[in-house]
């Protein structure tokens, strides 16, 4: 065994009760519309980009097209102000028959048809955020039954115009109504947002047995602050949060922004790197039709992409702050492997950092590595071998690390295999002292 006592505390904490419906057992992965399209409805004026069903069909062209489907992203996520301002006569939800002219069921096929999977938007309250119709508790059966009559593959239930008394009655309603409806409907659960995040108003025993994930904390906005704020809430707590979080059900940080308006391509890999350390549901909101190769190529890292979606589903932890603005997270994934991230909140220039693996925990060994955002093999490390790190203002370097006598093998049997195969670099044996700069 590879890891230190630290990595086996985390892989014996992890969640063993799960949502028993058999879904999302790595962490799901798709496009979302609401940070990037909010509810923009005025398709007279700005028909490109409000939200209908030619958005959708739009997303979904780009993610069977463009090589995303192919990765895992599989998710088309509509979000509020999708229906109508009225049930129907049978008091069922109907989507808005201006911007959906075609219904629901009809965009379901669409994307079904390509490969893809569509998930939905409602609230457990009498009004969406955004002022439509909601579920409240006598409609939560006839709700379910809608979605799954229009074969919905997601649901997120969010939790406006409502209150904790409701919301402790109402989430695990919808929960046994989904699975009663007999069609797999991941289920992702706003409550404990609502609740402030934390125990003892949120209980997370309760919740990994009615939710596939769950939105703890406020939404993401399109800036750095907004990315910083939420790290900082999750691996603050990370001693309640991480054990929570495991196959089937995930802690949900909210909506990556790579690709939109707020952040540098640093900021970009940063969000990318420590929501695969989270373990995190990779939802991206922007526009596929027009995003810059740069954002798709971290979007698309194939490597990266693996470590979040490792089988094994252990949410990682911070290690150290440091005084010098760095900061050390590990996750522990399956066949011995682990991924590492050193964080700069820097503002000045790129700093070196300097520690050795020994330090971060790693058991006595040689180990090889793999920069993730580079993606280039670099020289074996011993595991008490001092090496140096250079990390931008804002930015991280990302390693994928193995042991090195079952490198190979964890290798050749991995979804990246292909990007982890290439030169072996060795340092010569009277190779000075110094720290190993990588």
């Amino acid at each position: 065994m590879q890891w230190s006592a630290l990595t086996l505390v985390l892989a014996f904490s992890s969640a063993t009760l799960a949502l028993d419906n058999g879904l999302m057992r790595t962490p799901p992965m798709g496009w979302l519309a609401w940070e990037r399209f909010r509810c923009d409805i005025d398709c007279n004026n700005d028909p490109q980009n409000c939200i209908s069903e030619s958005l959708f069909t739009d997303m979904a062209d780009r993610l069977s097209e463009d090589g995303w489907r192919e990765l895992g992203y599989v998710y088309i996520n509509i979000d509020d102000c999708w229906s109508s301002k009225q049930r129907d006569s049978q008091g069922r939800l109907q989507a808005d028959p201006k911007r959906f002219p075609h219904g629901i069921p009809n965009l379901a096929r669409y994307i079904h048809d390509r490969g893809l999977k569509l998930g939905i938007y409602g609230d457990m309250g009498t009004f969406t955020c955004g002022g439509y119709p909601g579920t409240t508790l006598d409609k939560v059966q006839i709700d379910a039954q809608t979605f799954a009559d229009w074969e919905i593959d997601m649901l997120k239930l969010d939790g406006c115009y409502s209150n904790s008394s409701y919301q402790e009655q109402g989430y695990p309603m919808m929960s046994k109504a989904l699975n009663a409806t007999g069609r797999p409907i991941g289920y992702s659960c706003s409550w404990p947002a609502y609740q402030g995040g934390l125990p003892p108003k949120v209980n997370y025993t309760q919740l990994g047995q009615i939710c596939n994930l769950w939105r703890n904390y406020a939404d993401i906005q399109d800036s750095w602050d907004s990315v910083l704020g939420i790290v900082d809430w999750f691996f603050d707590n990370q001693d309640v949060l991480q054990p929570v979080a495991g196959p089937g059900q995930w802690n949900d940080p909210d909506m990556l922004l790579i690709g939109d308006f707020g952040l540098s391509l640093d900021q970009s890999r940063t969000q990318m790197a420590l929501w695969a350390i989270m373990a995190a549901p990779l939802f991206m909101s922007n526009d596929l039709r027009t995003i810059s190769s740069d954002a798709r190529a971290i979007l698309q890292n194939k490597v990266v992409i693996g470590i979040n979606q490792d089988h094994l589903g252990i949410q990682g932890r911070r290690l150290f702050k440091e005084k010098t603005g760095i900061e050390v997270y590990l996750r522990p994934l399956s066949k011995g492997a682990s991924a590492l991230v050193f964080f700069s909140r820097r503002t000045d220039m790129p700093y070196r950092y300097m520690t050795s693996l020994k330090t971060l925990g790693y058991t006595p060994g040689v180990y090889e590595v793999f920069d993730v955002f580079s993606e280039a093999r670099l020289p074996e490390l011993k595991d008490s071998t001092e090496f140096v790190v250079s990390v931008n203002p804002s930015g991280v370097v990302m390693w994928y690390i193995h042991p090195a006598a079952y490198w190979w093998k964890g290798a050749e049997s991995s979804r990246f295999s292909e990007k982890l195969k290439g030169p072996k670099f060795h340092r010569y044996a009277n190779e000075a002292d110094a720290p190993l700069v990588l």
